[in-house]
Parts: structure tokens; sequence; C-alpha cells
């Protein structure tokens, strides 16, 4: 069954299930592109929930809520000023169900009405296919050092017209 999908703005009270689920989205769905290892220095566990709590009443993202799941938190999105994409993540519960499509389409019409002219994003292996099919371009593949760990990303541009 889909999930019917409201898209709101953050809440404080959001910081904890959004750290849980941004732990468990790297440490299930990501577990067919990286390797244990990798997973853990890319989020260790358990996760820093102080950490997380101050960046997301900072960044304050986009929050998608399951409506037939109780108001479930779905997953969510950043936008970062100027143009950059960041955590962009599902929860394993609603993965390949159109979630993070749904949070990237939310994010680029509020970037288009703040008259921004690209959007970035250092995009995962396996968020890449997701950000080639709304329309971004490979710029380089990155290495990227963690916790004695090399994450594969991939930064990616579009041009908003």
């Amino acid at each position: 069954m889909k999930p019917d999908i409201t898209i709101r703005n953050y809440q404080k009270g959001d910081a904890k299930e959004l750290t849980d689920l941004f732990h468990d989205s790297i440490h299930a769905i990501a577990a067919t592109q990286y390797n244990a290892a990798q997973r853990e220095a890319w989020c260790p566990t358990p996760p820093d929930y102080l950490h997380w709590q101050t960046r997301l009443n900072q960044t304050k993202p986009f929050v998608a809520v399951s409506l037939l799941h109780g108001g479930q938190i779905a997953g969510f999105i950043e936008l970062i000023q100027p143009d950059k994409i960041d955590c962009l993540y599902v929860h394993p519960a609603f993965a390949r169900q159109g979630v993070a499509g749904q949070l990237y389409k939310h994010l680029e019409n509020k970037a288009r009405q703040q008259n921004m002219k690209r959007l970035l994003v250092d995009a995962s292996l396996l968020a890449k296919p997701l950000f080639e099919h709304v329309g971004f371009t490979e710029i380089r593949r990155n290495e990227v050092p963690r916790n004695d760990q090399i994450l594969i990303n991939f930064s990616m541009i579009k041009t908003l017209t």
C-alpha cells in the first residue's frame, strides 16, 4: 500500500524521531551500497542526539508524514542556503514508495519560489539515481574519508529555469 504522505515544516519535537530515522535509514537501506564499517563511520551507533537536535533546529528540514500510519515520519530533506540539498533520508518502512521523490519535489518548488537559480547536492550511491531522474547532472565523483573509511558520493547540479 502506498503511504498517504503530506509534507510539513520541521517542528522541534521531531528531532529524536528524525535522528532515529537517519540512523535506521543508513544502517538498513544503505546496506545495499555501503558495507557495515562504512555505515558505522557515516552514522555511529548510538546516534549523537544532541548534535542532531542542534543541527535540525538550525536547518529546519521539510518532513514527510504518513497519514495512513498515524502521522509517523516517513522521511526528511534539508535545503541549506543558498542552494544546497542535504540529508534526504526515508524511513526503511517507507523505502521505494515515492517518499524521497515527493520530498524532493516539495523542496524544488520552495527553491523556485525563492528564485533560486540552481540546486546542488552530494548524492550517495543510493540517492544518485533519484537525483539523475529529476534532472541533476554529475559534476564529480567524491571519495570522502570518515573515521578510517572511504565513502563514495557524487557532487551534482540542477539548473532551475
